[in-house]
This record gives C-alpha cells, sequence and structure tokens, in this order.
C-alpha cells in the first residue's frame, strides 16, 4: 500500500501505510501512560508496515535493555527508511534521534535527556517521550531537570490526566508535597485508574504518616491494578505493605501482601519477574532492617533461589544491590561476591564521567553485603561516618526506597555501640518524620544504651502510642 500521512494520539504526523501500525503505536503509548502490561504491543507495528521509521524505533526501545542484539535490527529497518522527509515525517526523526542516542552502549545522560528536551520542545504532546526523560532522570538522580520539563510541556497537556502523574513525582522527589498532593489528585479526578497517580499520593500521604489514609486510599482503588506491568502492580501493593509496616501494624498484614500481591505475580503468564523481585527484595530487606524477618526466612530462601540465577543480574543497578544483600543473607557468599566482581566489572567499562558517578552504587553494595553477612563494623566502615541515602539514588530508587539505607546505617550505629551519634541521627529524622513509631524504638534503645532511664521511658512511650493509633 502506498504511503501516506497519519497521525498518532497526540495528532502528530507519521508516514505510513497501514492504519493498524498507527494502532498498534497508539497502544503502545496507552500501555506506557497507564504502566500497563501489553508494552509489547509495539511489535506489532513494523509486522504491519516493516518500513515505519516510528514503528521501528519504538520498538527497539521496547527490546533494548531485554533483547539487543533484535533491538538493533529495529534501528536498522528505522534507519534504512529515514533518507529523506518523503519516507519521514519531522516527528519521526526526532523521536528517531532521541531513541537512538538513548539506547546507545556509551551514551552520556546529560546530553540524552538534552536531545529529549529540545525534542518536547518541538512535540510537547508526546508524553511517551516524556516518560522516557522521566526514567532517565530517575536514573541519574535528578528530579529538578525533569520537573522544569514537565512543566515546559503543561500548558500543553492540562486536560491529559497522565500529565499530572507525571508532574507529581518529581514535585514530590523534592519535597514538595502539597503541591504533589494537588498534582495526584488532579491527574485521578481526571481518570480514577491511573495508577501512577494513585502511586504518587501514596507517596505523600506515607511521606506525612498518613498511613491509615493511604492504605484506606490505595486498597479502594487496588481493583484497578491488575491490568498493569508486574512492576507497578506489585510496586503500589509494596507501598501497602509499607505503610502497615510503619505504622506499626501486626506483621499477618504484611504476609498477606507478601504472599497474594508480590510473590504470587510470579504465577501469572505475562509476569516479568526482575520487576517482581525488585518489590519482593525491598520488603524483605526492611524487615531485616527492622529485626523483623522472623517468620519470612523461608520467603527470602525461596527468593533468593531464583536469584542465583544470573539471567536476573545486571538489569538495573538497585536490583543488583538488592540481590546482593539478599544472596549473602541466606550464605550464598560466594554468588553474592561474584555479583558485586561483575558490577565492578562493568563500572571498569564506563566512561571516566559515568564511572566517578556510579562508583557510589559499589560503595553501596559492599556495605549492604557487609551488613547482611553481619559485618557490623566494616559495613559502617564502607557507609562512612557522614552517610545520606539521598546521595546513592542514582542506583535507580525514589527516595523511599532508598531511605531503607539510611535506616540500616542508624541500625549499624546502634550495633556497633556508636549510640550518641545514633541518638542525633535518629533526633534529626524524627524532626522530619515524627510519627514512624520505628524511629522512637530506635532512640528508644540508643537511650537504653546510654542508661537514660527516663528519656529511654518517654521514646517507648511514643513508640508504643503511635503503634497503637494507627491500624
Amino acid at each position: 500500500m502506498e504511503k501516506t500521512l497519519r497521525c498518532v494520539r497526540w495528532g502528530y504526523e507519521v508516514n505510513t501505510s497501514s492504519d493498524d501500525c498507527i494502532d498498534a503505536i497508539n497502544s503502545y503509548f496507552q500501555q506506557v501512560l497507564s504502566y500497563g502490561r501489553k508494552r509489547k504491543v509495539i511489535l506489532e507495528a513494523p509486522l504491519y508496515d516493516n518500513d515505519c521509521v516510528l514503528g521501528n524505533i519504538l520498538a527497539a526501545h521496547y527490546l533494548s535493555s531485554s533483547d539487543p542484539s533484535r533491538a538493533n535490527s529495529y534501528v536498522e529497518a528505522a534507519a534504512s527508511n529515514l533518507v529523506s522527509l518523503e519516507q519521514s515525517t519531522p516527528y519521526e526523526q526526532a523521536v528517531y534521534e532521541a531513541v537512538t542516542y538513548l539506547i546507545s552502549e556509551d551514551r552520556d545522560d546529560d546530553l540524552a535527556f538534552e536531545m529529549h528536551t529540545k525534542l518536547l520542545n518541538r512535540f510537547p504532546k508526546d508524553l511517551a517521550s516524556l516518560k522516557r526523560a522521566q526514567l532517565l532522570c530517575f536514573y541519574m538522580g535528578q528530579p529538578e531537570p525533569f520537573l522544569g520539563l514537565v512543566q515546559q510541556v503543561l500548558p500543553a497537556n492540562q486536560e491529559e490526566s497522565y500529565i499530572h502523574g507525571i508532574l507529581a513525582f518529581p514535585l514530590l522527589e523534592l519535597g514538595r508535597m502539597e503541591e504533589a498532593a494537588a498534582a495526584s489528585k488532579k491527574g485521578y479526578e481526571i481518570n480514577k485508574e491511573d495508577s501512577w497517580a494513585h502511586h504518587c499520593l501514596c507517596h505523600v500521604l506515607q511521606h506525612e504518616c498518613r498511613f491509615k489514609e493511604a492504605v484506606e486510599f490505595m486498597e479502594a482503588l487496588a481493583g484497578s491494578w491488575p491490568s498493569c506491568s508486574s512492576f507497578m502492580y506489585t510496586h503500589n501493593w509494596w507501598h501497602v505493605a509499607l505503610c502497615y509496616l510503619e505504622g506499626g501494624s501486626p506483621m499477618s498484614k504484611v504476609e498477606e501482601i507478601y504472599d497474594h500481591h508480590i510473590w504470587k505475580e510470579l504465577e501469572k503468564d505475562d509476569a516479568v519477574p526482575p520487576e517482581v523481585y525488585l518489590n519482593a527484595l525491598g520488603l524483605l530487606l526492611r524487615l531485616d532492617v527492622r529485626d523483623a524477618l522472623d517468620g519470612f526466612e523461608d520467603r527470602l530462601k525461596n527468593l533468593a533461589v531464583r536469584l542465583t540465577n544470573q539471567a536476573n543480574w545486571y538489569l538495573e543497578w538497585h536490583l543488583d544491590i538488592l540481590i546482593v544483600w539478599a544472596l549473602a543473607k541466606v550464605g550464598e557468599t560466594s554468588r553474592a561476591h561474584e555479583l558485586l566482581e561483575g558490577l565492578k566489572s562493568r563500572l571498569s567499562r564506563m566512561n571516566k564521567k559515568k564511572q566517578q558517578v556510579m562508583q557510589k552504587g559499589i560503595q553501596l553494595g559492599e556495605a549492604v553485603f557487609e551488613f547482611a553477612r553481619g559485618n557490623y563494623e566494616k559495613a559502617l566502615e564502607l557507609f562512612g561516618s557522614e552517610f545520606n541515602a539521598i546521595g546513592y539514588k542514582i542506583v535507580g530508587a525514589s527516595d523511599e526506597q532508598i531511605d531503607v539505607f539510611n535506616e540500616m546505617w542508624c541500625q549499624l550505629l546502634l550495633k556497633t555501640g556508636q549510640s550518641s551519634t545514633a541518638k542525633e541521627v535518629i533526633r534529626e529524622r524524627i524532626k522530619i518524620r515524627d510519627g514512624v513509631p520505628f524511629m522512637w524504638r530506635l532512640l528508644e534503645k540508643s537511650y537504653s544504651m546510654e542508661g537514660n532511664a527516663e528519656a529511654e521511658s518517654s521514646a517507648g512511650e511514643r513508640a508504643k502510642k503511635l503503634e497503637s493509633c494507627y491500624f
């Protein structure tokens, strides 16, 4: 069939011979924005029109992390049809240039972000490109430039529900919780099934220690999550479990969520196991840091068996660091060490700029390895005396995900007898979030170690009161 100009959902022109190709591209855009579990629909676009530049380059991006060699064939197909404006439109060319650089082996993250900024300056309605930029900034640990980019395209997308959830995330990462809540609510009001808006509002409620409210809000909406990707489905449930845990709920609620909404996800035919493992490990590590892993040891062992499979390694730094902890915790120290050495080898092959940034990832992995083995003095030495997990977000973790390492540091201070330092660190944390029972229990422990019975009793009473008021 003859190629003609057809428009994708944003209203931008694409040169293709097939309406079905456009439908597949639009379905993919919807899956990206909704965190749907059918993102592979983009692979249908080149089947309908194997000369479509946009269909091929989006298929390449979809496959870039899971099947790079196959992704290259789609890049080549897109490139071969990029010769002139007669075969590709300015929009297709802009997306092609941004995506090919994004998935290149030795990219510079700042330049990749700059290219997406230029693309969105010309084509501000392309929210799929905005989501790529969001992920890029997330792994750079830099919410501020992404907030600027969202604000740049916001005027062209005011009535689009997904833009408001996208806006909410950098706001909450920058501590602008009131604005983040307002943006999340606006997205939710336009589209009740926007799981990312649900997630962002839960972040805010959780940060403000409104645990019961967060749980009620999320559980009322959970019926819309089964259509989400393995990551989004289990991640939203991870947040719910964390609210129960932080609010001092009986451990049975955490067990129920782990068993029925995280581990059980692996039974689904279209599940993506690494996306599940990330949230499963994130929850179990929280329990370990709280000395509450009793009753979950078999679950951790079952999980660790799967994590000895190297197919689950080197997918992303945050997951690798959690795998190091899990393997070391169950006694698979040689495999944990092998993974750490593999990360160091990958670091050595990065450019100098990237090496300097990601060295912190190695340091965090080594500290977690020693913590899991009970080598607390060594772990604390690796963390250092001025540790702040926010500086380690480059491993690809949100404030909430990375904060477990701050909790780990507090525990290490106590476990190595440094109660005075621990006390000051814990007090500072309580100033920011005074409604977390666990922090008051740590403060109680620090006072106990110092023999301050009155302060110990006061902290313990505060913890007890909080533990009884949420659930």
